[in-house]
C-alpha cells in the first residue's frame, strides 16, 4: 500500500444531486460483474495434473474501461474505480483517471492482485468510503498465492479529495482489486520450474498466469525472475540473473516455441545450460502444443548437450521431479508380505518382503523399484530389503535401521532416503535414514504433535503431515531445505492448508496426484460415506476440489503418485476403487490391506 496521505478538510461537493443509497447499491449490481462463490481458479489444464486441455488457450472477452464522467459524485468514482479494474487487458490509464495526480504517480497496480466474493457495499464518512471485501485473498507480484487476508485487511478504505472541481480517489491499494469470478474467467495456474539446490531433480512452484496467446511469455517471463532469495536452500534457477525475452514466446506450428533471450549470461558450462534448457522445456511443456523448445541468446543459439538447436521436451525427462528413473507399478501388503498388482492378482514380490516372514503392516518401494523400506506389524521396527531376485542360496539383506514405537508408513525421495514418522508417547517424532544413518529432523508445526500420516515429495522439497486435533485435523505442508551438495538442513515452518470440507473434518489418508496436488480422504459418515478431495501445495483454499464423492463403500486409505497419466485408488476391505471414474476392482484371494505406489 502507498502511504495514506493526510485527509483533507472535506470541500463542498459539486453542484449535483447527492444520490441515496438504494440508488447506489442498484449502480453497484449494474457496475461489477456477478460474481458466485466460485474462488480462485484451481489448476485447470495443467500437464501435471493429467489433464489434456491445452494451456494456451482462446483469449478471454476483452472489456472495455470507462474513465470517470464529469462531476461524478463520490460514490460514482468509488464504483468506478472497481469497475475499471475489471477491463481486460488492463489498462491502468483509465483507472489511474479516477485516481489524484499524486496518487496515480504512485500506484503500483502490479504489485498485488486481490480477489473477493460478492458485490462489497461502499459505506461512506466524510468522504471516506469503507468497502468489506468477502474472502478476500492476496495473489502476489510474482503470482505466488499469498493467502486470504486478514480481518482487518478486509476493510478497503479509499479517501477522495477534490482536484480541479472534480472528486479523485487519493490513496488507492497498491493492487488490482477485482471479483474472483473475473480473476477466474482470466486467471489459472501453472507451474514455473526450477531446481533442487543440488541440481538433480526439477521442482514445481504453482503460479497464477493470465489465459490467452501471451500465456507461454508471461510463464517464461516468471521464471526468468528467479525464485527469489529466500528460497535459496529449497531450489535454485539455472537461468542467470539478468536474462530477459527479447519480445514473446512464440510458438510455430510445428511445436517448436523460440524463446528471445536478451542479457549477460556470463560463462556457462555445458551442465548449466542443459539445466536451463531443462527448466524452460518443462516450464512450457505444460502447452501440450510444444514440443521443442530454441533459445536464442542475442544473435547466438544456445545448443542443447548433443549439439542440438532444438532442445526436445523429452530430453528433460531425466530431471522428472516425479523421479527418473520411476516404476509406475502398484504395491499392497497382504498376509504380511509385499505384492505387487500384476491384473487381479497381488504377485509377491522377489526378496525377503514377499515372503511373508517379516511380517509387514505397511511397505513403499523407492522410486526405482528396487528396494523397499516397511514396518513390521507391532509397528516397532523400520525394515529395509531389495526386491530382486536372489541368486541361489545367496540371502538378500534385510536392514534394520531403526526401532520405534508406534511407526507409519515410511516414504522416499529421490536421492534414496527414507523418511519416517514414530507416533510416540511425547507426539510425532520425524526421522530420516540416508546411508545407513539415522537423523532426527525438528518440523515446526508437527514434531511433538499427533500426527496420522504424512508425505515428503519426491524432489524432497515438502513435507506434507495431517495433524489431529480435538476440533478437527490440520493438513500441515511445510519446505524441505538443503545445502547446496544436496545434504538437509531441516524445515523452517510449515502451515495449514485450508480443507474446504467443513470444520471439524477429520482425514483418514493423504496421497499425491500431481507434483503440486494432494488428495485428502475424509469420513464424512465413518463407516459409511467418504469424501475425497484434491488441494494444492501452494495453501490455496479455493484449489480444493472435489476428486470424487460421495463414496459409500468403506474407504480404508489411498493409492496416489505424482506421475502423470496414473489413476488414485481408495483401498476398501474387498479391493480398489478408481476414484476418477468409480469403478471397482477386486483381487485373486485374500485381499491387500495397505496400497501405495513407489515413493
Amino acid at each position: 500500500m502507498s502511504a495514506r496521505p493526510a485527509r483533507p478538510a472535506r470541500p463542498p461537493r459539486p453542484a449535483r444531486p447527492t444520490r441515496r443509497w438504494p440508488a447506489v447499491l442498484l449502480a453497484l449490481v449494474c457496475l461489477l460483474p456477478v460474481t458466485a462463490c466460485t474462488g480462485l481458479p484451481d489448476s485447470g489444464p495443467v500437464v501435471e495434473a493429467g489433464t489434456e486441455s491445452q494451456v494456451n488457450e482462446r483469449e478471454p472477452d476483452e472489456v472495455n474501461a470507462v474513465p470517470p464522467a464529469e462531476d461524478a459524485t463520490p460514490d460514482e468514482i468509488v464504483l468506478g474505480f472497481l469497475k475499471a479494474m475489471t477491463a481486460w487487458p488492463t489498462d491502468t490509464e483509465v483507472v489511474e483517471q479516477y485516481l489524484s495526480a499524486s496518487a496515480a504517480g504512485e500506484w503500483d497496480p502490479a504489485a498485488a492482485t486481490i480477489t473477493y466474493v460478492g458485490q462489497p457495499l461502499p459505506r461512506e464518512d466524510n468522504l471516506r468510503f469503507t468497502l468489506t471485501l468477502n474472502d478476500a485473498e492476496r495473489i502476489g507480484r510474482d503470482g505466488v498465492w499469498a493467502g486470504r487476508l486478514p480481518p482487518e485487511e478486509q476493510q478497503l478504505a479509499l479517501d477522495l479529495t477534490i482536484e480541479d472541481g472534480q472528486y479523485r480517489i487519493l490513496d488507492p491499494p497498491d493492487a488490482l482489486v477485482v471479483p474472483d469470478s473475473w480473476f477466474a474467467q482470466r486467471f489459472r495456474v501453472a507451474s514455473l520450474y526450477y531446481f533442487d539446490p543440488s541440481g538433480r531433480i526439477l521442482v514445481p512452484e504453482p503460479i497464477y498466469v493470465p489465459r490467452g496467446e501471451q500465456l507461454t511469455s508471461t510463464i517464461i517471463e516468471r521464471l526468468l525472475a528467479g525464485p527469489g532469495p529466500e528460497r535459496r536452500r529449497v531450489m535454485r534457477s539455472f537461468v542467470p540473473p539478468g536474462l530477459r525475452v527479447e519480445v514473446s514466446v512464440p510458438v510455430s506450428a510445428d511445436g517448436v516455441a523460440t524463446v528471445p533471450l536478451v542479457g549477460e549470461a556470463g560463462v556457462q558450462t555445458g551442465d548449466s545450460v542443459e539445466r536451463m534448457l531443462a527448466q524452460l522445456a518443462w516450464t512450457l511443456r505444460q502447452d501440450p502444443t510444444i514440443d521443442a523448445v530454441r533459445v536464442t541468446l542475442g544473435d547466438q543459439v544456445l545448443a542443447g548437450p548433443g549439439g542440438q538447436e532444438e532442445y526436445r521436451v523429452s530430453d528433460a525427462d531425466r530431471f522428472d521431479p516425479a523421479g527418473s528413473p520411476a516404476t509406475d507399478g502398484l504395491f499392497g501388503i497382504r498376509n504380511g508380505a509385499l505384492a505387487e498388482r500384476d491384473g487381479n492378482e497381488l504377485v509377491p514380490v522377489p526378496g525377503p518382503f514377499g515372503t511373508g516372514q517379516l511380517a509387514l503392516e505397511g511397505a513403499t518401494v523407492d522410486i526405482a523399484g528396487g528396494s523397499a523400506a516397511g514396518v513390521t506389524a507391532d509397528g516397532r521396527l523400520l525394515v529395509v530389503a531389495p526386491i530382486v531376485e536372489s541368486e541361489e542360496d545367496v540371502a538378500l539383506p534385510v536392514r534394520r535401521p531403526l526401532r520405534g514405537t508406534e511407526l507409519l508408513r515410511p516414504t522416499w525421495d529421490f536421492a534414496g532416503r527414507i523418511w519416517t514418522v514414530d507416533r510416540t508417547s511425547l507426539g510425532a517424532v520425524v526421522q530420516v535414514v540416508s546411508n545407513g544413518r539415522v537423523r532426527r529432523l525438528e518440523v515446526p508445526g508437527v514434531s511433538g504433535r499427533d500426527v496420522r500420516s504424512f508425505l515428503v515429495s519426491r524432489d524432497a522439497t515438502r513435507f506434507v503431515a495431517v495433524v489431529r486435533q480435538p476440533g478437527g485435523d490440520e493438513l500441515r505442508i511445510g519446505r524441505v531445505q538443503v545445502d547446496d551438495r544436496g545434504a538437509l538442513a531441516g524445515v523452517d515452518r510449515t502451515e495449514q492448508i485450508a480443507v474446504e470440507s467443513g470444520s471439524g473434518v477429520r482425514i483418514r489418508d493423504i496421497a499425491w496426484t500431481s507434483p503440486t496436488t494432494i488428495a485428502l480422504l475424509s469420513p464424512l459418515d465413518p463407516g459409511a460415506i467418504y469424501d475425497v478431495r484434491v488441494v494444492s501445495v501452494d495453501g490455496s483454499p479455493a484449489s480444493s476440489e472435489p476428486l470424487a464423492g460421495p463414496l459409500t463403500d468403506r474407504v480404508l486409505g489411498l493409492a496416489g503418485t505424482p506421475v502423470t497419466g496414473l489413476p488414485t485408488y481408495g483401498l476398501t476391505r474387498s479391493g480398489l476403487i478408481d476414484l476418477s471414474d468409480r469403478s471397482t476392482y477386486g483381487f485373486v484371494g485374500d485381499p491387500a490391506t495397505d496400497i501405495g505406489y513407489a515413493g
